[in-house]
């Protein structure tokens, strides 16, 4: 018989018994598991011991993955680089070009017999087909580098995800140690310790639990909290958040046949063989829109019924947001109401508002000078040839029709603000790539450019603004004041035993205190810092409490009254030795003092604690303890006798209702406040100096007594001298709040907020609503743009909320990590700092890029438009302008948007949500540099011969050869761009254009890339980039009128902003009119007017408006890239069935009969399952 370490290869129990088993739930699954014997029967069947764990060898571990699986699912495959290219190939403008350039190339060769042709140069005779060919090339480097730009960028997320997944560990036994492993790393077998907070990334039967509950929405649609047990509903699964208790489990299944696996399975096949069939409908419909819109009807719309009918368009978004087209409202499925509070639409990110408004308004005046371009080309060419000239139609007039087209297309080309979603693809990839450095591990991508408009920041206190590296300090135990630490000694044996039994047992088993890795180091604290704390009390007292837990182990406890926000205390119930039952307690000084009726006096005496010791106690000891900054926790401890009963214990005949937690935790006595100090991090003051030098009101919301909350956000710097603040707790600002009737009013809160520094003793429900009120006051010009740090479980709703949520990345819980947009991996608020510096880097580098690239296109329309009208021709030829979009799109992204942040930023005021994104002073270098170029251009076009003393290249004929006149024009049109680019650097009228510049090795090797590219294609490019070689004299010309640039740039700067008219600001964005108006399922602008629905026609222009769609794909895209590792491309009604059935059996069958009804979805996602979940870490709350 084959062994593996000694015991049998072959399992008592199959894989398939396994997914069997954790099919059933409740009963069930209690009555299931007692077939195989009960949990330790089943252990032994799985070759894992319930306190020993598995035994860590490596034969053992790798017949186990061979066996039930590895904690892996597999991702969809990334896009291949010809699938990316195909997608790029399908831009509507391109493919107009593509085909134009073919025609262009055949009429190239094609000679009539029975006409004769024009005389042309011998050059052009022989070479006529390189321009069509050139546009061809030219299309095909466009194509090219925005498919290696989309590949670099999915396998950039993918990294990024792979990183987020490494850091993901999980409590396990293994060999009887208690280990973090990775969450991919976790077998059928390992026996796993589950917490509160937990994100649980495998299936599970419970061995042992302590008032577990946990929230199975994402599962079943269950909106309460399942009460969990061994002997209730012993059924833990995979994708589940731990919502309150502890517990530990036997892992019975991992990956794709654990239930989460299970589902995404599920989604992969039905993207697959859907995918298809969603195309086509989408066609069907497309169809019907446009028939309905030729036949005249009013609104251009379809409303077709049945299958064929996208009435309403439902897309779930990678955040759990809904976004639904204008005047249709479809419910959220979701049923679970913390789904519901915290699921809600998140406005479109400041910038991503911003520019699609400001890209829409671009692509149509664009797109009505080509149109109006090719219009007057083809009319001056039809009125010159037939009705002055009076010729006869010849067919080689095809291609100067042709030609006229092509010139139009590519006006289109350059006008377009295609370089866009490259600028914020690639200015965002290198911030987020950089941000790593300083402990931000970016989720959400826009949250990024999001962070750099906060004007408020909630933070959290423990561990952020402090070190979360607690240790109590001073003490007060049996009306004795200690400010040194006492010894055991010090302490009455009887108390002392109290003390010491009470902190070890009533802590969970998973907050320990280890050795350093080298002599000398400070000693680790794991788990909960604030039970750290305690317990390095009792190591203080020369007690070991893992000798205590040894001896009484959490098998053995009655009850475990677990910490939560509401209780605010921590209880747990154990046996006595002599019958009974003893309940150890501690939490909030506060809290426990009004629940205690005894205390410990001198020399260990019992006295009664009446409400004046009471108040003298918290006047004389606590709030003292509060005002230096400490937390003050209090221990107690209750007995329950079935004999006579002492003054301090009640006497019980069987056992007590544990479920009557009011009665249960009364009448205690108490037997020590510590107080514990977190000390401020050295380098919080400072970073919170530069937040308000930046215009960024930081407040402080957290848990804590008010005293040291007070104490704290002074020493922080949040709290300053001479400053109008107000400081409440919890309760009086919700009585500020509410009306007489108990609601919330948006007015009152108004009333409250602007002068808010402190919130303590807060609920997580306060942080909420705080958080939403500021964010939906109008009260501020430009409105709140909220920033909240969180890391326990119930601050997802704020974290949601917010514009940008913050997550611990050590004390955080996994539910606040999925919640957040950032993961803060040094819990530090100095990393949030950065993060905004970072953010305004990120706004300011598409500005540069906006300022740059306006000017370009403002140029190279006009001259195209006036060449047309004035010359029949455009002196800037197809292939040309080509070559300067490839300049602004492609290499100018670059250089301009990988420029480093510097501490400048934070010297500014936030732009808020409605600055517009071009502002006075970017739109006066903008106009006055367009200027500037435009009567150089034209003062070349039409003296520039004679100055020069060159052939003129106007009036010629269409199909004539390339001039030195045109050709200086275009070099000249170059250098100027190239030398502009330098000034572009500087967006908010600095006057050293040249500042940083070498600091930048990217921007200044593009720089000369291209000026050396430019050369060759003047001295070298002849017929394909229609040019001719240039002397060294007219190269200066160009290059003077080039530097010329930099100079007027100076006179530019020169003029006050100030009295430049406010309607030259351009792209002042609302998100919340653009909400969801970009979508990557399929891309559409949905409508700029919330009351109105482009007509079809305009629908089908803004969607051939070329690139932009790519620019849709961006900051959506960054979420898929880390929301979607298998696909957010699945069907609602999907979602909704494998939410709604509790049964997989159930669920099996019913996905396999879904139809589409009236949606045809467009993005398709299940928005409480995502690979997210699954690559969360996992930490317990920092709470006590």
């Amino acid at each position: 018989m084959a062994t593996i370490d000694g015991r049998p290869a072959q399992y008592g129990i199959s894989l398939k018994q396994l997914r069997e088993l954790m099919e059933h739930r409740g009963p069930e699954g209690v009555n299931k598991i007692a077939e195989f014997g009960g949990i330790h029967e089943l252990c032994k069947k799985l070759y894992t011991s319930p306190n020993e764990g598995l035994s860590g060898s490596k034969a053992d571990e790798e017949h186990r993955r061979e066996t039930f699986g590895s904690n892996v699912i597999p991702p969809k495959p990334p896009k291949t680089f010809l699938t990316l290219v195909w997608e790029a190939l399908q831009d509507v403008t391109l493919i107009i070009l593509e085909v134009a350039a073919l025609v262009s190339l055949g009429l190239s060769f094609y000679k009539p017999a029975d006409e004769d042709a024009p005389v042309l140069q011998e050059e052009e005779e022989h070479h006529g087909w390189i321009e069509g060919l050139a546009i061809l090339i030219s299309v095909i480097v466009v194509v090219i580098v925005t498919a290696f730009n989309d590949y670099s960028k999915e396998r950039q997320f993918r990294g990024l995800q792979n990183r987020i997944e490494g850091e993901h560990k999980f409590s396990v036994i293994r060999g009887g140690e208690v280990c973090q492993i990775s969450v991919g790393d976790i077998l059928v077998g390992d026996i796993a310790q589950v917490k509160y907070g937990d994100l649980l990334p495998a299936d599970g039967c419970l061995i042992q639990s302590n008032d577990l509950k946990v929230d199975e929405s994402s599962l079943t649609g269950e909106s309460d909290h399942v009460k969990k047990g061994a002997d209730v509903d012993p059924m833990v699964l995979s994708g589940t958040h731990v919502m309150e208790g502890s517990g530990k489990m036997v892992v019975t299944a991992v990956g794709v046949n654990s239930q989460a696996g299970i589902i995404f399975t599920l989604l992969g096949a039905a993207v697959d063989e859907q995918e298809a069939e969603i195309k086509k409908m989408k066609k069907e419909a497309k169809r019907a829109i446009k028939q309905k819109s030729l036949t005249g009807e009013s609104d251009g719309r379809a409303q077709i019924k049945g299958n064929q009918a996208p009435t309403q368009r439902q897309t779930v978004t990678s955040e759990g947001t809904k976004s639904e087209s204008e005047g249709n409202h479809v419910p959220q499925s979701s049923s679970s109401s913390a789904a519901a509070e915290t699921g809600h639409k998140k406005e479109k990110s400041v910038l991503q508002a911003k520019l699609t408004k400001l890209a829409i308004q671009i692509g149509y005046a664009g797109s009505t000078i080509a149109v109006l371009t090719v219009i007057i080309l083809i009319i001056q060419f039809c009125i010159k040839t037939f009705v002055i000239d009076e010729k006869p139609w010849k067919n080689t007039y095809a291609n100067n029709l042709v030609k006229h087209l092509i010139i139009g297309v590519t006006v289109l080309v350059v006008a377009v603000p295609e370089g866009l979603p490259l600028a914020v693809t690639l200015s965002l990839a290198y911030s987020v790539k950089k941000m790593m450095k300083d402990n931000n591990l970016v989720r959400h991508l826009d949250a990024c450019e999001t962070m750099g408009n906060a004007t408020a920041i909630c933070s959290d206190k423990t561990g952020t603004l402090t070190t979360n590296r607690m240790t109590v300090v001073q003490s007060y135990i049996c009306e004795k004041l200690c400010k040194v630490l006492p010894t055991l000694s010090d302490i009455p044996q009887h108390v002392g035993n109290l003390i010491t039994m009470g902190i070890s047992v009533n802590s969970a088993y998973t907050s320990n205190i280890m050795g350093g890795h080298n002599p000398g180091d400070l000693p680790i604290q794991v788990g909960n810092k604030t039970e750290c704390a305690l317990l390095g009390f009792v190591q203080g007292l020369g007690v070991k409490y893992q000798s205590i837990r040894d001896e009484i182990t959490e098998d053995k406890f009655t009850r475990v009254y677990t910490f939560n926000s509401v209780r605010k205390s921590m209880g747990t119930v154990i046996p006595r030795p002599n019958g009974g039952y003893r309940l150890y307690t501690k939490g909030a000084s506060e809290i426990i003092m009004k629940k205690c009726a005894f205390i410990y006096g001198h020399e260990g005496t019992l006295e009664k604690f009446t409400r004046d010791m009471q108040e003298r106690l918290i006047r004389e000891v606590i709030e003292p303890m509060a005002c230096d900054g400490l937390r003050t926790i209090s221990v107690a401890y209750r007995d329950f006798v079935p004999g006579k009963a002492a003054i301090n214990e009640v006497h019980i005949d069987g056992e007590p209702n544990w479920d009557d937690e009011e009665n249960i935790m009364t009448n205690l006595t108490c037997l020590c406040v510590v107080g514990i100090e977190d000390p401020v991090r050295p380098e919080v003051p400072d970073a919170i100096r530069k937040c308000q030098r930046a215009g960024i009101t930081v407040r402080m919301v957290t848990g804590d007594n008010i005293n040291t909350a007070r104490s704290i956000a002074s020493k922080c710097g949040i709290l300053r001298p001479n400053d109008d603040f107000l400081i409440l707790e919890g309760k009086e600002f919700n009585r500020r709040i509410r009306d007489s009737n108990g609601d919330i009013q948006q007015h009152l809160i108004d009333k409250v907020w602007p002068k808010l520094r402190v919130l303590a003793r807060s609920s997580p429900t306060d942080k909420y609503t705080l958080v939403k009120g500021i964010i939906d006051s109008t009260v501020s010009e430009n409105r709140e743009v909220v920033a909240v740090t969180g890391d326990g479980t119930n601050d997802g709703p704020a974290l949601k909320k917010a514009d940008v949520g913050f997550a611990m990345g050590i004390a955080g819980t996994d539910v606040a990590k999925e919640a957040s947009d950032i993961i803060l991996t040094d819990d530090n608020f100095s990393s949030i700092v950065k993060a905004v510096m970072w953010g305004r880097n990120v706004y300011d580098s598409i500005a540069k890029f906006l300022q740059f690239q306006l000017t370009v296109n403002v140029v190279a329309v006009i001259v195209a438009f006036i060449g047309a009208c004035a010359v029949q021709d455009s002196p800037l030829k197809a292939v040309q302008m080509l070559w300067v979009n490839l300049i602004m799109d492609t290499l100018a992204s670059l250089a301009l948007a990988t420029e480093f942040p510097t501490p400048d930023l934070l010297l500014r005021k936030p732009y808020g949500r409605t600055k517009p994104l071009i502002s006075r002073t970017m739109m006066k270098n903008i106009l006055g540099q367009a200027l500037y170029q435009l009567v150089i251009i034209f003062g070349l076009l039409f003296v520039g011969d004679l100055i020069l003393d060159i052939e003129s290249g106007r009036g010629q004929e269409l199909n004539a050869g390339p001039t030195q006149h045109f050709t200086i024009i275009f070099n000249t049109f170059v250098m100027m761009t190239l030398f502009n680019e330098i000034n572009a650097r500087k967006i908010h009228g600095q006057r050293n254009v040249i500042e940083g510049l070498l600091t930048n090795p990217i921007f200044y090797t593009i720089w000369i890339f291209t000026m050396i590219s430019q050369v060759l294609i003047i001295q070298y490019g002849k017929m394909a980039f229609s040019t001719k070689a240039l002397s060294l004299d007219q190269w200066l010309w160009c290059v003077f009128f080039g530097i010329g640039t930099l100079v007027w740039g100076q006179l530019i700067t020169s003029v006050p902003t100030r009295k430049l008219p406010k309607i030259l600001s351009w792209g002042r964005g609302h998100p919340e009119e653009y909400t969801d108006a970009m979508n990557l399922g399929e891309e559409r602008f949905d409508s700029i007017d919330s009351d109105k629905k482009p007509r079809a026609g305009q629908i089908l222009w803004i969607r051939g408006l070329t690139r932009l769609q790519t620019q849709i794909r961006v900051v959506n895209a960054f979420r898929q890239g880390l929301d979607a590792r298998y696909g957010d491309h699945t069907n609602t009604s999907l979602a909704e069935v494998l939410r709604k059935q509790t049964s997989l059996s159930k669920r099996l069958s019913e996905t396999s009969s879904i139809e589409y009804a009236d949606n045809i979805p467009d993005e398709l996602t299940i928005p409480e399952i995502d690979v997210e979940r699954l690559s969360s870490h996992s930490h317990t709350e920092t709470a006590v």
